[in-house]
């Protein structure tokens, strides 16, 4: 009940004053110095004030004790009543916040009168001046105590002070709200101008990319396609096929004669290699899966080979070709091939290779490299075919520059493939004069289809005890050997058949300087001695050759190793072939001794590193 009393009389309270406030305020707005006041006199007996005669009254009386600030005062009243309105019944010490309030009321209203009279002197109308009676009164006592500057800031400090008194405003929080404000201002005018710029930059951006893009679209359709060397690898075909081809009419003389070339399978064409277009559209295919990856570079040539295609690239300028090496499991992903090999440098040009293995492998025929011409023009009977490069021109190596060859690779990589060329490379360069073979065959199939051949020194070795011996009787050989080329004053085999030869077209042969002429037991006669003969090349073939090292381990190690060091003078040469390029195997004394080894496909990271060291 009594708070609803207590509710209702605020209410009241309020409108009232909200009432009278509107009232003093119509009727200072409506104020003429015509009508009739307590202040004035007027021959008027009616009122123009909108609130009749007590409204000009009470502005007369407003404007002489407050002058401009009587505007002020009528809001005040109806700011005290919403304040009193807005209070809770239970509010703690309400009778001295009223009294507070008053105070402020007071304040406010006198200091503000006193500014008005010391900053806006000789600009009002009013008889008694903006700041009235009051104000007038309050500025002269300021001033002639404080001064202008001093009377100032008192005034404005009993302003703010009753301001804050009256109508409970917080100068600090007010101050925040203006910063903050502010601050937010400042913050969406920068991030305005932020966006004006990046809109601006981003249509200036959005206009080069047009203009690169147009660019280079320009320049794509004005360069010229890559050169694709599709043409076949005329590989020309070597006097001896046309001199086999010529009909003999003498029977030759038995391991003089080399074996016809005839009795090789020809090579036959597959037909499935790609077309033009298809390689200028895999080249296009390269330049964009490079520049996902964020490379630039433009295909130069196309060299399709009968087992991977080579494509030139030149990079841009500043691109490392490290970038293109470090992806190339990704772009073997991205173009859907097994593998990719980078080659990064390229001897006479400044372009990088990038090899990509063909859809269709086409069949390297032996045939093709024994009838080619860079085989028959090599001079050394050691010449070994070892198939086609990666545009399909003829590979071939000299054995006695190797000096020996470690051939590794799984089972079914190509291994005894290799080793079988190699060996038919031999027998079709020279006759049973000019080298002879040792073969080792521990699996006693691969290399059994050579028995009987006029290069064979010894029957094929299957037991690799007999094997051990073969070896011994090589570093016997060896060191003999050495001692005929100290004898003649010669460094290499090559220099020792030559003085034989020179000495016997000369009639003057060499008598051999290591015979020992002992006298028959019977007659009591000394041997005549004989005369020197050239001396074949020796080529020791090792098909398994990690068997026969599990066999016979340390014994053949140690022979092998001599003969690796030293035989190369002598004409003696290791072509040694395992499919477990382990380190047991490949000692360090064996690798250190044989420089020129050839990797096919290994079972695993560490073989390949013990074989190739990389």
């Amino acid at each position: 009940m009594h708070a609803s009393l207590s509710k209702r009389l605020k209410e009241g309270g309020f409108l009232l004053l909200l009432a009278i406030g509107a009232y003093f305020l119509m009727a200072l707005f409506s104020y003429s110095p015509d009508d009739p006041s307590w202040v004035f006199e007027s021959a008027k007996q009616h009122a123009d004030n909108a609130g009749g005669v007590a409204g000009a009254w009470a502005a007369s009386v407003l404007f002489m004790l407050f002058g401009k600030v009587a505007y002020v005062f009528p809001l005040m009243i109806a700011w005290g009543g919403w304040l009193m309105f807005r209070e809770r019944d239970d509010q703690q010490h309400s009778v001295y916040l009223r009294i507070a309030r008053w105070i402020g009321f007071v304040l406010t209203v006198l200091s503000a009168t006193a500014l008005a009279s010391l900053r806006m002197g000789g600009v009002d109308s009013l008889p008694e001046g903006p700041g009235g009676i009051t104000g007038d009164l309050i500025s002269s006592s300021g001033t002639a105590v404080l001064n202008e500057a001093g009377a100032i800031l008192l005034l404005l400090t009993l302003l703010l002070v009753g301001i804050t008194l009256f109508a409970g405003v917080s100068w600090l929080a007010v101050m925040d709200g203006v910063g903050g404000f502010l601050l937010n201002v400042w913050r969406q005018g920068v991030g305005l101008l932020g966006s004006l710029a990046e809109k601006r930059q981003a249509s200036r951006m959005k206009q080069e990319r047009q203009e690169v893009v147009k660019k280079e679209k320009q320049r794509k359709r004005d360069k010229p396609p890559p050169v694709i060397e599709k043409k076949e690898p005329e590989i020309r075909t070597s006097v001896r096929v046309e001199k086999e081809r010529q009909m003999t009419l003498l029977e030759p003389e038995p391991n003089t004669e080399l074996p016809p070339l005839g009795l090789l399978d020809p090579p036959q064409k597959s037909g499935k290699g790609l077309s033009t277009e298809a390689l200028q559209a895999l080249s296009g295919q390269v330049e964009r899966k490079l520049a996902d990856f964020g490379v630039s570079a433009e295909v130069t040539a196309v060299h399709p080979g009968p087992v991977v295609t080579l494509f030139e690239l030149q990079l841009a300028p500043g691109t490392k070709a490290s970038k293109v090496t470090n992806l190339s499991k990704d772009l073997a992903r991205a173009l859907s091939v097994v593998s990719v090999r980078v080659v990064e440098v390229i001897p006479g040009k400044t372009v990088i290779g990038l090899e990509i293995p063909n859809e269709y492998r086409e069949m390297v025929h032996l045939s093709e490299t024994l009838r080619s011409e860079p085989y028959d023009r090599s001079k050394s009977p050691l010449t070994l075919a070892l198939g086609k490069d990666i545009v399909g021109e003829p590979v071939v190596a000299d054995l006695a520059k190797m000096p020996h060859a470690l051939i590794a690779g799984t089972t079914g990589s190509g291994k005894s493939v290799a080793v079988n060329a190699m060996i038919l490379s031999l027998v079709y360069k020279a006759t049973a004069e000019e080298i002879r073979l040792i073969m080792i065959d521990p699996k006693m199939l691969e290399l059994s289809v050579y028995e009987g051949i006029p290069h064979l020194l010894t029957p094929v070795v299957t037991d690799m005890k007999e094997a051990a011996n073969a070896l011994r009787w090589c570093v016997a050989e060896m060191e003999r050997r050495y001692r005929l080329m100290a004898a003649l004053g010669v460094r290499n085999i090559a220099g020792y058949n030559k003085k034989v030869k020179d000495a016997a077209k000369a009639g003057e042969p060499i008598k051999d300087p290591l015979f020992k002429r002992e006298p028959d037991p019977i007659t009591g006669d000394l041997p005549e001695i004989p005369d020197l003969k050239t001396i074949p090349y020796i080529v020791v073939v090792i098909d398994e050759f990690a068997d026969m090292m599990m066999v016979v381990g340390k014994k053949v190690e140690e022979l092998i190793a001599r003969l690796a060091q030293k035989a190369r003078a002598a004409g003696v040469h290791l072509l040694l072939a395992t499919q477990r390029p382990s380190v047991d195997v490949i000692t360090g004394l064996i690798k250190a001794n044989i420089p020129t080894r050839i990797a096919f496909q290994v079972s695993s990271r560490v073989d390949s590193r013990t074989i190739l060291d990389q």
